[in-house]
């Protein structure tokens, strides 16, 4: 074979492939997975029974504890790799091992993107990059499951809006009955923005381009146990905790801008159901929020926390920030009617069972509620068990 025929089968697309049989034995694979989404998502896997690899790098405070919290639980069906996206060999000894692969590593923050968009365009994109080629590069056919933003979709400033209250509505009535839809134009804002937009359409272009099993979940906003928030990211949690240990809140804006928000578990429930579907779901991104029977407006949300706490937190308020939507609530339709997934946890339930678990978690230096404690995870000890499947 000549060096021109070898080069033409490298870069010749391939024909769909078919996703490897989750029955196989194979791991699932989860980069981030010892994050907020990752490690709800593996708590299920492993209560299933399934092997899951974990593989993160640790980097946000406080995810140890959700390691340890799913290692007392499930003991040694958890393989832990402490490994970075931007490290593409040891990513792809890790995607080598999978049959399923959920794909959450990222760097989350608008502002962290700001003061350092080279990093954030490094793990966000490259790093998707990385995944991508090591899935290309293997025989078997894992599936992949992408979250992405709904800051894909830029600062909707075009949208008209008014004042209703405590919050924004938009004046076009179809945007008000079913929200923003997948056909809504591409306009990345913020190098946050561009990097894990450009992350969402590689993912879709593998999919077309090499028939690699994939879809893509933009996603608004999720909250639930295990949410480490910040000012930055995670604002639901981040509002309780603030509120809890009687600190102050500070809004960006007016706290009028409303989004619809995900209690974990309706997420972890799609994110399961897309994977069991994507020989017919691959190719397609699908945005993925509570909808429009599941909104709030940040001065909403601080009253409910109020009525929550029984004290009202102090609330300051900042310029608005590079991006912000008066408006977002995502059109769940397309998901919805492909799967009959649905949210099933309102908010004032999500946000009840939210305040519990984190008035359980002041109590728990070393793990969170009603998960248990356990001893430290060995890095050494859980990348010989990945390599033991090999």
């Amino acid at each position: 074979m000549t060096a021109a025929d070898r080069n033409d089968r490298e870069i010749r697309p391939r024909v769909r492939r078919e996703p490897a049989d989750s029955g196989d034995g194979r791991p699932v694979l989860i980069t981030g997975g010892a994050g907020f989404i990752g490690s709800n998502v593996a708590d299920r896997l492993l209560g299933d029974r399934r092997d899951v690899i974990v593989f993160d790098n640790l980097s946000r405070e406080g995810v140890e504890r959700n390691l340890t919290s799913l290692r007392a639980r499930h003991g040694d069906r958890l393989i832990v790799q402490i490994g970075d996206v931007r490290d593409r060999r040891a990513l792809t000894r890790a995607v080598a091992l999978a049959g399923e692969i959920y794909h959450f590593a990222a760097q989350v923050a608008v502002t962290t993107a700001l003061l350092d968009p080279a990093e954030d365009f490094e793990i966000n994109a490259l790093g998707t990059l990385n995944l991508l080629e090591a899935m290309r590069g293997i025989e078997h056919s894992p599936t992949l499951l992408f979250t992405s933003t709904n800051k894909v979709y830029g600062p909707l400033g075009d949208i008209p809006v008014k004042r209703s209250g405590d919050r924004y509505v938009p004046r076009d009535r179809a945007i008000r009955s079913a929200g923003i839809g997948e056909d809504r134009p591409l306009e990345f804002h913020s190098p946050y923005g561009c990097s894990k937009g450009t992350a969402d359409q590689y993912v879709l272009d593998y999919a077309r381009s090499y028939g690699l099993p994939a879809a893509v979940f933009r996603m608004s906003c999720v909250y639930g146990p295990r949410q480490c928030g910040t000012e930055d990211q995670g604002w639901v949690a981040h509002f309780l905790m603030r509120a809890l240990d009687g600190r102050p809140i500070t809004l960006f804006g007016d706290g009028r801008q409303v989004r619809d928000i995900l209690y974990v578990d309706d997420l972890v429930e799609a994110c399961l159901i897309a994977q069991r579907k994507m020989g017919a779901l691959s190719g397609t991104a699908f945005n993925i929020g509570g909808g429009p029977g599941n909104t709030t407006s940040l001065l909403e949300l601080v009253d409910r926390i109020a009525r929550l706490c029984r004290r009202r937190p102090e609330v300051s308020f900042e310029p608005w920030r590079i991006g912000d939507q008066r408006y977002y609530v995502s059109d769940i339709t397309r998901f919805a009617s492909s799967t009959g997934w649905a949210p099933k946890v309102s908010v004032e339930v999500g946000l009840g069972r939210l305040h519990a678990w984190l008035v359980g978690a002041r109590g728990e230096p070393r793990t969170w509620p009603a998960i248990g404690t356990g001893g430290p995870l060995v890095e050494e000890a859980g990348v010989a068990a990945a390599e033991e499947l090999a």
